[in-house]
């Protein structure tokens, strides 16, 4: 099967990149910036995509690639920080820039072959770099400009070689994804033959080869990550699978018997249930720092973990629902990313729990996990639910968690998705939920003073959790949602809507 590789220079869109090329079903897969160029010789990929990322080409010290790469014959497309390391490597010099580009920019297209075949003149590009090409090497073509980059987009035909300043992969830019299957189809000649079909049958046996005869502890959420990695798993290992939910005081309303209603009358899968909630909240109490409460989160699970295989054991592995995104937002890449917010089914297991862990979609985005959960035939009111993080509510808590304050966040939530769902909103979103923090403001219920909590409303558009646009609901709706909670839930009186996309902001609060 043909592929698409990429190197991993560390940008929060690497991964965005491998999902872009297989929305065109061509199978991508992100490699270590410094992989040799012998191992991609026996991959023999039909192209290669150097990541952008955040260091700067004339820093020593700077990541570099196997520069063999370049005598592969093989096509090549720089991205940003790939396409400074393109400039300078064949003589051309980069410089910090005069003017930091961040953001959408015009970007005039020059020459409209091969990379921006059938792409109008002007598009909206998204920026994001502080350094810029003083001068590209010799043999080298201008294919597109914006007013702060003279060289946006640069060719060498003769050696197949391809870097653009901006980034094609987020959704920000226009015809992003026509650029890239320019690079994929025209340039490399990938033939399209990669679907969840196939990734199916092949991870489904990869799991038997995997694990063999050993028995499974699957942890699940009620989530469509865990739930289609459970069916995955019932499907390879059969019997030797043993599913547990644990109730850890932070989920949505109604969550526990939705699940195990799901799992035990629909897809038969046999479920262990762990009340767990008071352990949790007594290890959050006084945590206010959001990477410590994930820590804290990530570990009591471990101990849940172990208590479980403990009692219905032996267990030889702990599976779990693992994403793309988690790895990426963790910066457990493949390449030199920063951390944004640490996942707690990422940083790894401690070594006193003696479980070997399996994660069958850790190459999954979310949509790709939709389309597989559709294939395994998961419950609808399982695949339609919006998506909920692992550590649950205490993500939606700014500063401390307390009993309060999950009371506030669970009811509020509850009332935004009811209202989407009473407006037919509900499935046009990507998610949507409350948030409560520290802050108090003062407000009026009745002919009293009350200093109360102040709500968050976040709702927001996505198409893999990697960028996400904040939606813009009619404002009917807000005011019925902001009435109900001030009316309906006890200790608020303020209700505030979320204006921040991804980036720069997250989609969870902590």
């Amino acid at each position: 099967m043909d592929r698409i590789v990429v190197l991993d220079f560390g940008s929060q869109y690497s991964h965005l990149i491998c999902r872009r090329v297989r929305e065109a079903n061509v199978y991508c897969e992100l490699l270590r910036h410094d992989t040799p160029a012998r191992l991609l010789r026996e991959i023999r990929p039909k192209g290669i995509i150097i990541s952008g990322g955040p260091a700067s080409i004339y820093v020593e010290g700077s990541p570099r690639p196997d520069y063999g790469i370049f005598d592969l014959g093989i096509p090549i497309l720089g991205i940003c920080y790939g396409h400074q390391l393109i400039v300078d490597r064949f003589g051309g010099r980069i410089r910090k820039s005069n003017v930091r580009e961040y953001g959408s920019s015009n970007l005039v297209i020059d020459d409209n072959k091969d990379l921006f075949s059938n792409i109008k003149g002007n598009i909206r590009c998204w920026m994001s770099h502080s350094d810029t090409a003083e001068s590209i090497p010799k043999d080298f073509e201008v294919l597109a400009h914006t007013d702060s980059s003279s060289s946006a987009a640069i060719v060498n035909r003769n050696k197949k070689l391809f870097g653009i300043q901006f980034h094609p992969e987020v959704l920000h830019t226009e015809s992003g994804t026509e650029i890239l299957k320019n690079f994929s189809f025209r340039i490399s000649e990938a033939a399209p033959a990669w679907n969840m079909k196939d990734f199916l049958e092949s991870s489904i046996s990869e799991i038997r080869n995997k694990v063999g005869r050993d028995r499974v502890l699957c942890a699940v959420s009620g989530g469509i990550d865990s739930t289609t990695v459970a069916v995955m798993l019932h499907r390879a290992v059969g019997n030797n699978l043993r599913c547990v939910f644990v109730n850890h005081g932070l989920l949505r309303g109604g969550e526990e018997e939705l699940v195990v209603q799901s799992f035990e009358q629909v897809l038969n899968i046999p479920l262990i249930v762990v009340n767990a909630s008071e352990r949790f909240t007594t290890m959050l109490r006084g945590i206010k720092d959001p990477e410590e409460k994930r820590m804290i989160i990530g570990d009591e699970f471990a101990r849940v973990f172990s208590d479980v295989a403990s009692k219905h054991g032996p267990f030889q592995w702990l599976a779990q629902g693992t994403l793309y995104p988690d790895i990426i937002e963790s910066g457990v890449s493949h390449g030199p990313a920063s951390v944004i917010k640490s996942h707690h089914n990422v940083k790894g297991l401690p070594k006193w729990l003696d479980l070997k862990v399996i994660e069958p979609l850790s190459t999954l985005y979310k949509d790709e996990v939709k389309k597989l959960a559709e294939n395994l035939g998961v419950p609808t009111q399982l695949l339609k639910r919006h998506p909920f993080p692992g550590p649950g509510l205490a993500v939606r808590i700014i500063g401390e968690v307390n009993h309060e304050k999950i009371r506030i966040a669970r009811e509020s939530s509850k009332i935004v998705e009811d209202e989407l769902m009473a407006a037919s909103w509900y499935n046009k979103v990507w998610q949507a939920y409350a948030a409560v923090g520290d802050d108090k403001a003062v407000g009026v219920i009745g002919d009293g003073r009350l200093y109360g909590h102040i709500v968050i409303i976040r709702v927001v558009d996505s198409v893999d959790a990697m960028t996400a646009d904040w939606v813009r609901l009619p404002h009917d709706i807000i005011e019925k949602i902001s009435n109900r909670i001030s009316n309906e839930v006890e200790g608020v009186t303020w209700v505030t809507y979320a204006v921040s996309s991804k980036p720069p902001a997250t989609i969870e609060p902590q």
